[in-house]
């Protein structure tokens, strides 16, 4: 495509990096692209280590700013920040979903605003430019991600629980409470869930995870997405 590559440079100016370009594009390769495409590498890995970075970084500036929190605070507030709502609406604000690899199946189900898709996008991100560029590289480009949350990070403490978030979200709005419809596939070993989450009637948003719980919250997480500014 030849719009991809001046894509993907106003993508690293937007997160104020430059990263390897076969990192990069690792990073933002969902794994149903990377089965679609004769197993490619996916981002999970990246993920796997960049969530490690993550935490850490924003342990250590709220250990740093905030002497006066005990133990009990601190651990709220960095759940909250390193949360998958807090990481999805960082990644909204670069635009990130316009440049994952999604296969189709993802692509169809609205996968590129999906939070937890985009969560595990931006922790792979940083994983990718902790091994490019190193620690202090991946520990600046999170402070900088972060920043603008850590000013109200009171304000995600629900993201620490997404289904009792929206609960409250959906009775703010005068809508039915939300319940959840799971179908399961693929081999027990390898078991993919699939929730659907619905007021009333309505579907509102879907989500997968490899447990029955997890694939809830991940719905959860979009619909109070899509729900929240109506309540503002």
């Amino acid at each position: 495509m030849s719009g991809e590559p001046t894509a993907r440079a106003a993508l690293l100016r937007a997160l104020g990096i430059d990263l390897e370009p076969g990192l990069l594009e690792q990073a933002l390769t969902h794994r149903s692209y990377a089965y679609e495409h004769g197993g490619i590498p996916d981002n999970e890995r990246l993920e796997f280590l960049g969530d490690s970075v993550l935490g850490l970084a924003v342990t250590e500036r709220l250990y740093g700013d905030h002497p006066d929190l005990d133990e009990g605070e601190l651990a709220k507030r960095r759940a909250s920040l390193v949360s998958s709502v807090a990481l999805a609406e960082v990644a909204r604000g670069i635009g990130l979903g316009e440049h994952l690899r999604l296969g189709r199946g993802e692509e169809l189900t609205g996968g590129r605003d999906k939070s937890s898709l985009l969560a595990d996008t931006v922790e792979a991100i940083i994983g990718a430019t902790y091994l490019d560029l190193g620690g202090a590289a991946a520990t600046d480009l999170v402070l900088r991600l972060v920043r603008p949350l850590m000013a109200d990070a009171a304000r995600f403490g629900v993201a620490m629980d997404p289904k009792t978030a929206l609960q409250e979200l959906a009775a703010r709005l005068g809508r039915p409470a939300p319940h959840y419809d799971v179908e399961g596939t693929g081999p027990d070993h390898a078991r993919i869930f699939t929730a659907t989450v619905l007021l009333g009637d309505e579907a509102i948003a879907t989500g997968t995870g490899t447990s029955k719980k997890a694939a809830e919250v991940a719905a959860a997480l979009d619909a109070c997405a899509l729900l929240g500014p109506a309540a503002e």
